[in-house]
């Protein structure tokens, strides 16, 4: 049976010594002052500062890591630009943080079968950069797509802005290279269509606790001839919800379609200075559509309707890619701007069916009021992925805690719904208290042995996703390794 070596009985010198053999000595990392740089992700209400970061460039050198962490029973974590926001790739005590971000190299585009292949340090952003000049672009694109990693988009199954139409990032992922939990490397996918078991399905959005991606093959798609962006204003945010649902209804499927309520609206104009959300308004909607130029024309005019007949004061078209780009810009910097505006946030990532819209939000609105704190909402509003912002200061002693009450209370209140803790963010270790509250507990088992078999020490990613009898008062869904203590990996 495994047994963890206690941390403070651990020798790393030998340890540096052979990652600096694996990596060069400019590969690792392990001053106390350069290590503070690692110590949070994204969230940074959570911080634990890792033992050693170490920064490899390839698939073996990877592998050699994981092997050094399995012989030497060293937790490890992987960690791509930290922009996550749910501490997925928060450092655990003692352990080994891999960072991908010198992995950063596009490995082949094939425009034929529209597939395109990258490391994990690859910023978002870059994929379609790279295939624009030849009329493609890759979908997924979180707010922060100009600063976020592939691999951390794979890790937590990012969406963004084009989700609603075009799918998550599972959704556009053809294959991978994984680095497994005892250093071994196996090949998933590759094809649309595979015979067995979804490897790669089950590995996007794993957060890390079942290996390491390496190589990643995406799916690109060609651009669209036509794109609108629609901006409507309205002075109700529950009529800008009923809108939603009837552009659904009446079979249209935007690229786009996004909330901001006015808190949103004038945190983003005072600190970006967009020029064209409208001050005044109780909550804007944006709805991007695109195809060939006579559906877009189309689908404007039934838009156009379907805005009126539910209130709104004024509509703006953006047909030229400028005008586009400010529209969306402003939705795109919110958090930033939220970061700006008050000394700290926190973010919460819940789903709600389209049709709870509204009493949804009431209910957050009352919760904020509740707890008396600032809420700003923003969200894919065509798929109900939320996303409230908790204005707050960390620095009054409390705050945080009650803080962090007030988003599980969201959560809750996105699971009563018939919803989900989360859209994109992940679970990290900031969710997974709540993790019961939506799976019964045979699930969570179910869960916890498909883990096992990939990582049947724990070193992958460790404490992150699962509720644990220290954090969360659950000891019935405590994973009992020595039931699987005989199994092989594969």
């Amino acid at each position: 049976m495994f047994t963890q070596i206690k941390p403070e009985t651990r020798n790393w010198k030998p340890i540096i010594q052979e990652l600096e053999q694996i990596l060069g000595k400019n590969g690792v990392i392990r001053r106390k002052e350069e290590l503070l740089t690692y110590e949070c992700d994204g969230l940074p209400v959570y911080r634990q500062k890792p033992a050693i970061v170490v920064l490899p460039r390839t698939t073996e050198e990877v592998s050699e890591i994981i092997k050094l962490c399995d012989r030497q029973e060293i937790p490890w974590v992987a960690r791509g630009a930290g922009t996550g926001l749910s501490g997925g790739a928060l450092p655990v005590e003692n352990c080994i943080l891999i960072v991908t971000a010198r992995m950063n190299r596009i490995l082949s585009i094939d425009y034929d079968n529209q597939r395109i292949v990258v490391q994990p340090g690859v910023i978002n952003n870059w994929v379609t950069q790279a295939v624009s000049g030849s009329g493609f672009f890759y979908a997924p694109d979180p707010s922060s797509q100009t600063v976020c990693s592939i691999g951390g988009n794979i890790a937590e199954n990012s969406g963004g802005v084009h989700c609603l139409k075009y799918g998550a990032t599972t959704n556009h992922v053809l294959g991978l290279k994984i680095v497994l939990p005892d250093g071994s490397i196996i090949d998933t996918g590759g094809i649309p269509e595979m015979p067995g078991y979804d490897l790669t399905g089950l590995f996007v959005g794993s957060e890390g606790t079942l290996g390491l991606a390496t190589e990643i093959t995406l799916k690109i798609l060609k651009t669209p001839e036509k794109i609108c962006v629609v901006l409507a204003d309205f002075t109700n945010i529950e009529n800008a919800g009923s809108t939603v649902t009837d552009i659904i209804q009446a079979g249209i499927i935007p690229a786009g379609l996004e909330i901001m309520d006015n808190l949103a609206i004038n945190i983003v104009e005072e600190v970006m200075n967009i020029g064209c959300y409208p001050r005044d308004a109780e909550a804007i909607l944006l709805i991007e559509l695109d195809g060939m130029p006579i559906e877009v024309e189309k689908n404007k005019e039934k838009v156009a309707e379907i805005c009126n007949k539910n209130g709104a004061r004024n509509l703006t078209f953006a047909n030229d890619p400028d005008t586009r780009l400010k529209l969306w810009k402003g939705r795109k910097a919110t958090f930033g701007a939220a970061g700006k505006m008050s000394p700290d946030y926190f973010v919460q990532d819940g789903v709600i069916p389209r049709t709870q819209l509204a009493p949804v939000l009431k209910q957050i609105n009352r919760l904020g009021v509740e707890y008396g704190y600032k809420i700003v909402n923003v969200f894919h509003a065509g798929d109900g992925n939320l996303h409230p912002v908790i204005l707050f200061d960390n620095n009054i002693p409390g705050d945080l805690e009650k803080v962090e009450a007030l988003g599980g209370e969201i959560l809750k209140l996105c699971v009563k719904a018939g919803g989900s803790i989360s859209g994109e963010h992940g679970i990290g270790s900031d969710k997974k208290c709540y993790m019961s509250d939506m799976f019964t507990e045979t699930d969570l088992e179910t869960m916890q042995y498909i883990r096992s078999i990939f990582n049947p020490k724990q070193l992958a990613n460790p404490s992150k996703i699962f509720p644990t009898p220290r954090t969360c008062g659950e000891t019935s869904n405590t994973f009992k390794k020595e039931q699987f203590k005989d199994m092989e990996l594969f």
